[in-house]
């Protein structure tokens, strides 16, 4: 079998992949790539198990068709130096022994027999599909990846959870202290659906989708999620389980609102959280009428920082304790220019809202207060 492909496409396509694999596989078989070769297409597949992961190249020529396993860091290393030009491949179907010859060179090396290449079972028919735009998609998963929990006692947490309503599709993350919701008012079924996809499959989807548009098509059941998208298609295992009723977490009416600019606070929040306790990260915000003022302390150490920033504020002067940490992590993952804080008393949660929210969505972000010794 012999074909021909560009060096710096499949140079891409492979460190796309990569990701997928994990440094350590029960399978040995699993840290190879699995290339099929059909249809004058080869056919490129990672995965760790739980994900899988596959993307198409067209061929310039080709000769024969099959299918073999080649080790990734073989692949990947003699792939990366090399500059653009066409790479011809030679394949020995019965010794699985692999040519590579390119312009100054060639390389030799012995393939896997792709037989024990575990195979991925699509998601049926019968299973909830939507679409959605891929930069859409790209934008919330980042807005919410931040907040997913590490919890080995409520595995659920630890997820993005996806909740298709019949008004808008509700993308969720929470760790129980910090809580973020996407609301999509274009996405939306009158069968109400929803999943919890994992971390890394989520984080995969956040590094190949790209920006300049297309669209996801998402197709999922109980326990399995397809995801496809212009260069390829994403398989992988659900969190099953009942993720807990985050609206009932979210104040309706938090009568204080502040508004301020989001690149002005997070800077104040940058200068004084090394001040505060690096264990809590306590920063104290006081907020009256025309200003806020962020304090942190450490009284072991005997360090203090103290930073005012202007805002609109109307209610009654007040002071909330936030944990300094978390809260810069919200104001990071947030891209308007001012930030809406409505507070109620300084022991209920805050929320924080972008000034102008995206089209057709709703941004809300939610954090528990800490207790303020006074």
């Amino acid at each position: 079998m012999r074909f021909t492909l560009s060096s710096t496409a499949l140079s891409s396509r492979l460190n796309t992949l990569a990701r997928v694999i994990n440094s350590k596989n029960a399978l040995p078989i699993l840290d190879c790539f699995l290339f099929q070769v059909e249809n004058n297409r080869l056919l490129i597949t990672a995965g760790d198990g739980e994900n899988v992961m596959q993307s198409a190249l067209e061929l310039d020529s080709c000769e024969g068709e099959g299918e073999f396993a080649v080790p990734n860091r073989t692949i990947l290393d003699a792939v990366k130096e090399l500059p653009e030009q066409p790479l011809n491949f030679d394949i020995d179907t019965q010794s699985f022994a692999i040519k590579i010859v390119y312009q100054n060179g060639l390389y030799n090396f012995t393939a896997q027999n792709a037989e024990e290449y575990p195979r991925m079972q699509p998601v049926e028919d019968g299973a909830t599909t939507m679409t959605m735009d891929a930069a859409v998609l790209v934008d919330n998963i980042s807005r919410s990846l931040f907040a997913t929990a590490q919890d080995e006692l409520r595995p659920v947490m630890n997820g993005i959870y996806f909740d298709l309503t019949p008004d808008a599709l509700a993308i969720v993350a929470s760790d129980g202290h910090k809580l973020v919701r996407n609301k999509n008012f274009n996405i939306k079924s009158e069968t109400p659906a929803a999943f919890i996809l994992p971390k890394k499959p989520a984080s995969l989807l956040k590094n190949v989708l790209s920006k300049d548009g297309g669209e996801v098509i998402v197709k999922f059941n109980d326990r399995s999620a397809e995801m496809r998208f212009s260069d390829g298609v994403l398989y992988c295992r659900l969190i099953e389980g009942r993720y807990p009723n985050y609206n009932s977490v979210i104040p309706q009416d938090n009568p204080n609102r502040v508004t301020i600019d989001r690149r002005a606070l997070l800077g104040a929040l940058r200068r004084v959280l090394p001040f505060a306790s690096e264990s809590s990260q306590l920063v104290r915000f006081h907020v009256e009428s025309g200003r806020m003022e962020l304090s942190g302390e450490d009284i072991d150490f005997a360090t203090s920082a103290k930073e005012q920033v202007t805002c609109e504020y109307s209610g009654q002067p007040m002071s909330i304790g936030f944990k300094g940490g978390s809260m810069q992590e919200i104001l990071s993952s947030l891209e308007s220019d001012e930030v809406v804080i409505e507070l109620a008393d300084p022991s209920r949660a805050g929320t924080v809202m972008p000034s102008q929210q995206p089209e057709n969505e709703d941004v809300l972000m939610l954090l528990m207060p800490m207790l303020l010794n006074d």
